[in-house]
């Protein structure tokens, strides 16, 4: 993989920010885009700008080959079995949100328990916080280990019979933590739970076979991976997604309308009422193209890699406490001594570097790790070495600068 070919295909990155080289550490947050995902989208806008499915004219047809063509690319990219088993949402929330709206509360009832962990992003921690309440079942939490990974003897403990869903992310958003989900979700079958995994921070940067992990659902974006916002995908087992009911209802999603009683759709469309988002799905079908030209594998290396190095160099800076395990995807949080995380990323932007500050959408884990916030540098496959050390340079600045302030 040739990096600098490859930041050539990033516009974005080719400018200053307060006059200095942009260096964009916050992919976990949303990545940058290539010029062939722009030049996808702008080429539907311009050249064949219609609705799918409905129209038999040549631009509606164009259209309908460009959206159902990335949903079979989808398919391929996560080795799903078919083109039914993939729902295309406004992102992995949306998706999350489904399973527990509409699988969930068909399924699950008072006794019963909902099993997630303490590193879980908000959007698989609120959905079954609701979905707890409303049923009145039971929110249990998997422990984690002191270095934030899970402890497959835990999993054995804590599902049990009672357990109805078992919600997991692939990758912490936080920590890099890659999570067992293929043995996590042995152990929830094994007591015949369902398993739902929230890919937005794997399927951007590894390999990933949703019938080898055995998903019964799994959910991702798109702007994660290259992608435009606004699009995600939820994959679902075909045997769970037939017996679940729509939860969105309107155009699209019908099969026959009558005055007081109405029909669905066939799989994956019974799922997506109303216009869909067609612009987002031709940009994502153009986002696979692109990772798959690559190499997930050169990826996750490359990703790999940077982040060894990273936490190498920042191994010299006294006083910079870094969190999670030693084993991680490209993600690196943070705190620098007793200087809040939102005063690093401020002065980290006066230099020209993007980093995430804050909570990260994940409360409870920083209530975990014993912090209000914490600061973090995500790599991807257009980031550098001279990014790192641009981002420790900056970093010792920041220190020095605090230093002088409050020393």
């Amino acid at each position: 993989m040739n990096v600098q070919e490859v930041r050539r295909q990033f516009p974005i990155l080719d400018q200053e920010v307060n006059g200095h080289p942009l260096v964009y550490l916050d992919s976990a947050a949303t990545s940058q885009k290539p010029r062939q995902v722009i030049e996808a989208v702008e080429d539907y806008y311009k050249r064949y700008n219609s609705n799918v499915h409905r129209g038999v004219h040549t631009l509606g047809s164009l259209a309908t080959d460009g959206y159902e063509g990335a949903r079979e690319k989808v398919r391929q990219f996560i080795h799903a079995k078919s083109t039914a088993e993939i729902v295309f949402t406004r992102g992995a929330t949306t998706a999350i949100n489904l399973v527990a709206t509409s699988y969930g509360r068909d399924n699950v009832g008072p006794g019963d328990e909902i099993v997630i962990t303490p590193m879980e992003h908000h959007s698989n921690i609120i959905p079954w916080q609701q979905l707890a309440k409303v049923t009145g079942a039971t929110l249990t939490y998997l422990p984690l280990q002191e270095d934030g990974t899970i402890s497959l003897k835990d999993v054995e403990a804590t599902i049990s019979d009672k357990t109805k869903i078992v919600s997991v992310m692939q990758v912490s958003n936080v920590l890099g933590t890659i999570n067992p989900i293929k043995e996590i979700a042995a152990v929830a079958h094994k007591h015949d739970a369902v398993m739902v995994v929230d890919g937005a921070q794997s399927v951007p940067h590894m390999k990933v076979d949703v019938q080898d992990l055995d998903a019964d659902f799994f959910a991702f974006s798109g702007h994660k991976m290259c992608g435009p916002t606004g699009i995600g995908v939820l994959y679902g087992k075909k045997k769970l997604l037939n017996k679940m009911e729509p939860v969105e209802f309107g155009g699209e999603m019908i099969d026959f309308v009558g005055l007081h009683d109405s029909t669905w759709k066939e799989l994956p469309w019974k799922f997506e009422g109303g216009t869909p988002i067609i612009a987002g799905a031709i940009g994502l079908g153009a986002a696979i193209d692109y990772l798959e030209d690559i190499g997930l594998e050169n990826i996750a290396s490359h990703e790999t890699k940077l982040v060894n190095y990273a936490i190498q160099q920042l191994s010299d800076v006294e006083g910079v406490t870094i969190y999670g395990p030693k084993e991680r995807a490209g993600i690196l949080t943070f705190n620098c001594d007793d200087v809040h995380p939102h005063d690093v990323a401020t002065v980290l932007d006066a230099e020209g570097v993007a980093v995430r500050a804050g909570h990260h959408c994940a409360q409870p884990l920083m209530k975990w790790l014993d912090v209000n916030a914490t600061a973090r540098a995500s790599f991807y496959l257009y980031n550098t070495e001279d990014d790192v050390d641009a981002f420790v340079k900056a970093l010792i600045k920041t220190k020095e600068y605090f230093g002088d302030v409050f020393g």
